[in-house]
């Protein structure tokens, strides 16, 4: 059945698991039929007179363009530029990409299970996801996808790569590769298999530190971080003496995994509310009791890179005074789209609300500036072609990481000294 899935979405950023998956919430309800407004209603119909200059415009493109148009094009270029028109953030979305959120919103798909990039004009293996058919056949990171059932790969088409890896889960697809240090391509030929995107991952330093990553936002990252929490307390045989949540380069995701992560580390209080004209558009989230970390203190690492859904959680846990915010000024976008499949496959993302962090502040367009701010020029500059992210939790070439393992521990003896005052 179609639903209807209420979005916070992030910047528009092509990951790599989301050339191989996909991006994005939830809230879902069935979609209503449509309702003859009433006259003197707010939403009227459009004026006949705005509707007859759309069919004059529409008739002079079919006729005098220099070149021809089908009518389903020039329908479907209006409504994108319609949508476009509103915001950065609102689209119309083809079945391609409506499957792409809705891919992203369960973090499963089907397919061989490899993250993708495009690396100086070639398709670069980023990482065979553990547990899956790829990973299984010995697909290495670093590996160049060559060819997908034998049509070589295009980087102007990439989108085409990626569906000819996903399919049908038991059926079969060949894959081309090229490896350093091999002369001749290998093949591989996989069968395809549901796969889990986990956006979650954690290591534990000394003096019980942990450190967390999170990628992006999916239903799954809520329990991936609850589940790595645990995994870092066994670690360490007990409770944690502190924790690096990392946001850097985190685009957003989905709403409902934004507040599920804040409250994982809050006992009560607003986590997010939000503002716009549908009644299901204003709503308040708040945490439950119960802080996974008992209090333990904690440090966020942000940047211009972590936007939405990770804004969300650094703004709620700022405004709580649960964690000190490390890094760069976050990317300010705080709104709320909701994305409503239509009836032919094609869905629109559509902005419908505003959020405000707890202390009623909207960060949209503005961010937010982290407690211990980090200044560009005291970071290392990345190799050429290099991706950043590869970098992160790496503590010998992670410089922010250092920082905030510095205040972690700066917080941990003032509360270990407040508490043995007399």
């Amino acid at each position: 059945m179609p639903v209807r899935f209420a979005l916070i979405l992030g910047i528009g950023v092509v990951m790599g698991f989301g050339l191989s998956v996909g991006r994005p919430v939830q809230a879902q309800r069935d979609i209503e039929p449509p309702v003859t407004a009433a006259k003197g209603d707010s939403e009227r119909s459009v004026p006949w007179q705005d509707a007859r200059l759309l069919a004059e415009v529409l008739e002079h493109v079919r006729k005098e363009y220099v070149e021809k148009i089908s009518d389903e094009e020039l329908i479907e270029a209006a409504i994108r530029g319609m949508i476009a028109d509103l915001d950065a953030h609102s689209a119309f979305l083809d079945p391609q990409e409506f499957d792409e959120i809705r891919i992203s919103t369960t973090g499963e798909y089907s397919g061989v299970g490899i993250e993708v990039a495009l690396d100086n004009g070639v398709v670069k293996v980023v990482n065979p996801i553990e547990g899956t058919p790829a990973q299984k056949a010995g697909v290495m990171a670093g590996d160049t996808i060559l060819a997908v059932d034998d049509v070589p790969v295009s980087v102007e088409n990439l989108n085409d790569t990626i569906d000819r890896m996903r399919g049908k889960a038991g059926t079969a697809v060949k894959i081309s590769i090229a490896r350093a240090n091999q002369k001749d391509p290998l093949e591989f030929t996989l069968s395809r298999a549901a796969v889990q995107v986990h956006s979650v991952r954690e290591q534990l330093f000394d003096d019980g530190i942990g450190y967390v990553r999170i990628s992006h936002f999916s239903e799954t990252t809520t329990p991936d971080l609850e589940r790595s929490i645990n995994n870092l307390k066994k670690k360490h045989g007990g409770s944690l003496n502190g924790l690096v949540l990392d946001l850097r380069n985190n685009p957003g995701g989905v709403l409902e995994a934004a507040v599920g992560v804040s409250d994982v580390f809050l006992d009560d209080g607003v986590i997010v509310t939000a503002n716009g004209r549908a009644a299901d558009a204003r709503f308040e989230m708040d945490a439950r009791p119960g802080d996974a970390l008992d209090g333990a203190p904690m440090v966020v690492l942000v940047n211009g890179g972590s936007a939405s859904a990770s804004e969300i959680v650094a703004g709620a846990l700022q405004d709580h005074h649960r964690a000190t915010l490390v890094g760069r000024q976050t990317y300010g976008k705080g709104s709320v789209q909701t994305v409503v499949p239509l009836s032919d496959g094609h869905a629109i993302k559509l902005t419908t609300s505003k959020y405000f962090t707890p202390s009623g502040a909207s960060i949209h367009e503005k961010g937010i500036k982290p407690d211990v701010v980090v200044n560009e020029k005291d970071l290392p500059k990345p190799k050429e072609g290099a991706d950043v992210t590869e970098s992160y939790g790496v503590l010998k070439d992670d410089y922010e990481l250092q920082l905030a393992l510095s205040t972690l521990q700066q917080k941990s003896s003032g509360a270990i000294r407040q508490s043995r005052a007399p």
